[in-house]
């Protein structure tokens, strides 16, 4: 009966150790530690801040040292819950967004906040109404960029602090009520129809200018045609003059050349009463209505009185002249 006690106390100090063993055994387990790529582990020492551990193979003091942070050094893309924010002209919107983030100092992400994630949220949330409400409702819409980027500006005052680097800020949605979209839809139509009733105006007054444009220089090619053509029928003319002053010239001289010739007056003279006798000829038409001389027959008094006998032809071929008493005298002898 005596030993009993003995060997229950036995039982109970070799369990004891048991579990002491165990335990030891399992702290110098987790002495060891494998960091993943991209992740730190933040090790504090009997309550103290001691060092950071990057990826790779790690041997802590057991029962001294500890992983009080395991903090994941890639981008994260933390989603910021939609909230109620007022514009500058009193209307209420809805805004959510993503803030993208990642962890630059382990020690300051552990220590500088309580949670960097939930305050990287309320402050871009509180910087979002801050500039919602200095914004009118369709600046909004029209200032995403300006809304991301002052959120980026303000997270960054932190970053060094809490051991971050805030890479953006994307705002995802605005809703507005639906009675404001009613509104909205119903100004966008009826922007809409006036830009289409500027353009038929604007496209009729081109169409105007146009027309104008063209009857314009119609006009002027016609005119510019109707001058060349007047130039032309003008240019003709001269040259036509022109051409029969030299071909009357030519049949002058060579009528005097002929006239001088031996024979040429009588030729000159039965030339004349040929185109006497047609003359006379064609008098006798109904419709003529002539004076006539006492007597018609008298042929070579009529010739006579042309006085050809007169004309003689200069010396250097020219027009013939008067030679009679009449005839003015040249420079040549007046000299």
């Amino acid at each position: 009966m005596d030993a009993t006690p003995f060997e229950f106390l036995n039982t109970i100090s070799l369990g004891i150790l048991s579990l002491m063993a165990l335990y030891v055994a399992y702290k110098f387990l987790r002495a060891i530690r494998f960091v993943p790529q991209q992740n730190a582990y933040v090790v504090e020492r009997l309550g103290n801040y001691h060092k950071t551990l990057r990826a790779g193979f790690h041997a802590l003091v057991p029962f001294i040292d500890r992983v009080a942070y395991s903090l994941d050094l890639r981008e994260q893309a933390i989603p910021v819950e939609p909230q109620e924010c007022f514009t500058e002209d009193n209307v209420r919107v809805e805004v959510d967004g993503i803030i993208y983030l990642s962890v630059t100092n382990p020690e300051n992400a552990a220590y500088g906040v309580t949670d960097y994630r939930r305050g990287a949220i309320q402050l871009a949330q509180t910087t979002t109404r801050s500039v919602i409400g200095r914004m009118e409702l369709d600046t909004t819409f029209q200032e995403r960029a300006a809304i991301s980027q002052a959120v980026v500006e303000v997270l960054s005052e932190v970053e060094q602090t809490w051991g971050i680097k805030v890479h953006r800020y994307e705002i995802k949605n605005i809703d507005t009520p639906r009675t404001v979209q009613q509104a909205m839809e119903r100004q966008m139509t009826a922007e809409r129809e006036r830009r289409a009733t500027v353009a038929r105006s604007e496209g009729q007054q081109q169409s105007t200018v146009n027309d104008a444009e063209g009857e314009k220089q119609e006009l002027i090619n016609q005119s510019e045609g109707e001058k060349q053509r007047r130039i032309n029928e003008a240019e003709g003319r001269a040259k036509e003059i022109e051409a029969l002053a030299e071909a009357t010239a030519e049949a002058i001289e060579r009528v005097a050349t002929s006239v001088s010739a031996p024979g040429g007056e009588e030729a000159v003279k039965l030339r004349l009463a040929e185109q006497y006798l047609d003359t006379i000829a064609k008098l006798g038409k109904e419709e003529n209505e002539v004076l006539l001389p006492a007597d018609l027959t008298k042929y070579e008094s009529v010739i006579d009185g042309l006085s050809l006998d007169e004309f003689t032809l200069r010396g250097d071929g020219e027009t013939p002249r008067p030679s009679g008493d009449g005839a003015a005298e040249s420079p040549s002898e007046g000299t």
